[in-house]
């Protein structure tokens, strides 16, 4: 028994030096990333969100370097130039070469040579690109108003209605229900009677009514965190009200209100080319998508593409927008699956 105990010793010989790298081995093989960093690389993953991000990127720069250097006076009328097709110069492309039934208009209504109209015209003459530019222009003027008052009104009141509770919180939340209860449509019929059609009632309209889903979302989120450790902490420590909304609230209601206001905008472009559209938006000869949509319309059999042109760009923007929000909603769940 003892010589088979001799025989399985092992001898200093059957043993192999390893060579370890203790940073090597403690070394994080994934990048640490924050919250907001996690946040982008996941948006980033997202193609859709991120083409339609870029589509709307250029979409406004167009639009704003157009207050500069527009094709024409989007206001300037050519009675001999009415409904003209579009003429991308001499390319001899079907639809775009200013041709009409086998017929070429530029030259039948005495257009100057060198002169093209990229999306043709209206029934007044007036260049339709220049046009469709001013009301784009619009379009996102409305948007960044509708960001605006979420960002302001929105976001604080709800802010303040779910951190004060109680008793404040039923007003707060009841003066809501009043204003929701009231159609949209209702309240700029009624800004009509004070106010001239145009911008103005449009803007005061939304400036009472589209910040109320915000309020309410801010509102849901804020009974939540008060609740949690790092806000009794900050109250424990005698930090302020206000200085707890912006220093921990805002922050952790930062995707909640992003995402929100993705949601807003192409309501709010809606919203304006709808009363645009029925008359009651901004008044002639502003254009905008609405008026063109509406113009468009009444001469859709003879000339589509007075009507395709403005319908693609308010088609673009919406999709645009609700794609991005869609991704920016999945960037900033926890919970994705998106890897």
């Amino acid at each position: 028994m003892a010589d088979t105990k001799e025989n399985l010793q092992l001898g200093p010989d059957a043993f192999k030096h390893v060579a370890t790298n203790t940073q090597a081995q403690e070394k994080i093989a994934a990048p640490s990333l924050t919250f907001s960093q996690d946040a982008i690389r996941r948006l980033k993953q997202n193609k859709f969100a991120l083409i339609s991000f870029w589509i709307l990127v250029i979409i406004g720069i167009v639009a704003l370097l157009s207050i500069w250097f527009s094709p024409a006076d989007p206001n300037r009328q050519h009675l001999a130039y009415t409904h003209l097709p579009p003429k991308w110069g001499n390319l001899n492309i079907p639809f775009i070469n200013g041709y009409r039934n086998g017929i070429d208009m530029y030259a039948k209504n005495g257009v100057p040579k060198g002169t093209y109209f990229f999306l043709g015209t209206d029934y007044l003459g007036r260049d339709m690109l220049s046009r469709v530019l001013v009301g784009t222009r619009v379009s996102l003027f409305i948007a960044l108003l509708a960001t605006f008052f979420d960002l302001t009104i929105g976001v604080f009141y709800g802010i303040i209605s779910g951190w004060k509770g109680g008793t404040t919180d039923t007003i707060m939340q009841r003066i809501i229900e009043i204003i929701s209860s009231v159609p949209n449509l209702i309240v700029v019929i009624l800004m009509l009677l004070v106010f001239k059609p145009g911008l103005t009632s449009i803007i005061l309209a939304i400036a009472m009514t589209g910040w109320v889903t915000m309020a309410r979302l801010v509102r849901a989120e804020t009974l939540q965190l008060k609740d949690q450790e790092f806000v009794l902490a900050a109250r424990t420590l005698g930090e302020s009200s206000t200085k707890i909304a912006f220093k921990h609230l805002i922050p952790n209601l930062s995707s909640t209100i992003i995402i929100q206001t993705m949601f807003t905008i192409p309501s709010a472009i809606f919203f304006e080319a709808f009363l645009s559209y029925i008359g009651i938006g901004l008044p002639a000869p502003t254009a905008s998508l609405g008026t063109l949509l509406s113009d468009g319309q009444k001469v859709l059999q003879i000339y589509p593409s007075e009507l395709v042109f403005p319908a693609v760009v308010i088609v673009v923007l919406m999709l645009a927008f609700n794609l991005l929000a869609d991704g920016l909603r999945d960037a900033f769940d926890p919970r994705s699956d998106n890897r």
